[in-house]
């Protein structure tokens, strides 16, 4: 059973960002950002607490406004487009602001009934192995049974795009890998992704490409496999501290 269960999008570029940017009061946040996504392709944007990453995903989603630049979401602005970009983009962030007093199946429930056609979070609970807390208070669940439930809720309206901030934080490890390989099948149905990570594994088992924050500006974009060709070292996380470290002249 698929979760997205969409007909294939004729649309070739699904996320293309061109010259973004954002100050607040005068200092810099985000500089000129740029990428373009196709269909079933996963972008990971990484950098240190402060870089950029939060920003950068706020304004491409329309919750912040940015000072200057052009975003396109599956062909629609995201300022102005956004009742119909809600129906078509799944948002999961790192910390919920959900009632604690509400019952799993409650927030599902209520959850579902803002899409058009969504997704059976039946079905959803028991791919990310929380089934058996559906009837479940909030403030019940576990830190990492939270991140999975919030994951479920950015796959509610069957999204052509996801937008994913630190996904599997809170998770253990066989947990963690069992949310990758979930993630996977979804980028073979064709999901397009976003995805913010401090897990340089993740990192390499579900991102086709990756886009540097450092100081509010990037300071690469490719693949995995690029950036370690372009630092000193063989293995990514060694290679990202690389290409991140702020003693570092010119980077």
């Amino acid at each position: 059973m698929k979760i997205n269960g969409k007909e294939e999008c004729n649309m070739d570029t699904m996320i293309r960002i061109n010259q973004m940017s954002k100050s607040y009061n005068g200092k810099i946040a985000v500089d000129n950002l740029n990428f373009e996504l196709e269909k079933g392709q996963t972008m990971g944007i990484l950098g240190a607490n402060g870089a950029g990453k939060s920003t950068s995903i706020e304004c491409i989603l329309g919750t912040k406004k940015m000072d200057k630049g052009e975003i396109r979401i599956l062909g629609m602005n995201p300022a102005k487009d956004r009742k119909k970009l809600f129906q078509r983009v799944g948002v999961q962030f790192q910390e919920g602001n959900y009632q604690t007093e509400i019952r799993v199946d409650e927030l599902c429930e209520e959850t579902a009934s803002l899409y058009r056609d969504p997704a059976d979070w039946k079905f959803l609970l028991d791919k990310f192995g929380i089934r058996e807390k559906e009837n479940s208070l909030i403030k019940d669940l576990s830190g990492g049974q939270r991140q999975r439930l919030f994951i479920i809720l950015a796959f509610m309206p069957k999204p052509d795009a996801v937008f994913l901030d630190e996904l599997t934080t809170g998770l253990d490890a066989r947990a963690r890998r069992d949310a990758w390989k979930i993630l996977k099948s979804l980028k073979e149905e064709g999901i397009t992704m976003v995805l913010t990570s401090h897990f340089m594994d993740e990192v390499e088992e579900l991102c086709d490409y990756i886009l540097v924050l450092k100081k509010s500006r990037t300071v690469f974009k490719g693949t995995v496999k690029e950036a370690v060709a372009a630092s000193p070292y063989d293995k990514f996380e060694d290679a990202y501290l690389w290409l991140t470290d702020d003693s570092k002249e010119g980077v």
